[in-house]
């Protein structure tokens, strides 16, 4: 099992835009295509608590995630929904993205 972490830095005043696509469509989204996220939040507190917005997916491996990554990003819902809410300007500034693997501990 492996997580991928992402960080989203929304262009200043769009937060609730991104957090609209999240709720009304790219969840849904992801769900089509398998895509477990195990976490999703907004950051409260310390660097970017305006503008970032960060979740977590779970994979049964690198493979899995590329592939899942692969069929979302081919998906032209996914791009009808992405132009859609960009229409008045791009909603992302940058995405930051760590792939994690909790193998080595012995956690429940």
């Amino acid at each position: 099992m492996i997580y991928e972490l992402r960080e989203y830095t929304t262009v200043p005043g769009k937060m609730p835009a991104m957090v609209k696509r999240f709720n009304d469509d790219s969840l849904r989204i992801f769900r089509k295509h398998g895509m477990d996220v195990v976490f999703m939040s907004l950051t409260q507190f310390g660097t970017d608590t305006i503008n970032e917005l960060v979740y977590v997916l779970k994979f049964e491996s690198e493979q899995d995630m590329a592939s899942k990554w692969a069929a979302f990003y081919a998906d032209t819902e996914w791009h009808a929904v992405r132009d859609s809410s960009e229409a008045d300007g791009p909603l992302v500034v940058k995405v930051g993205r760590r792939v994690l693997n909790p193998d080595a501990f012995n956690l429940p």
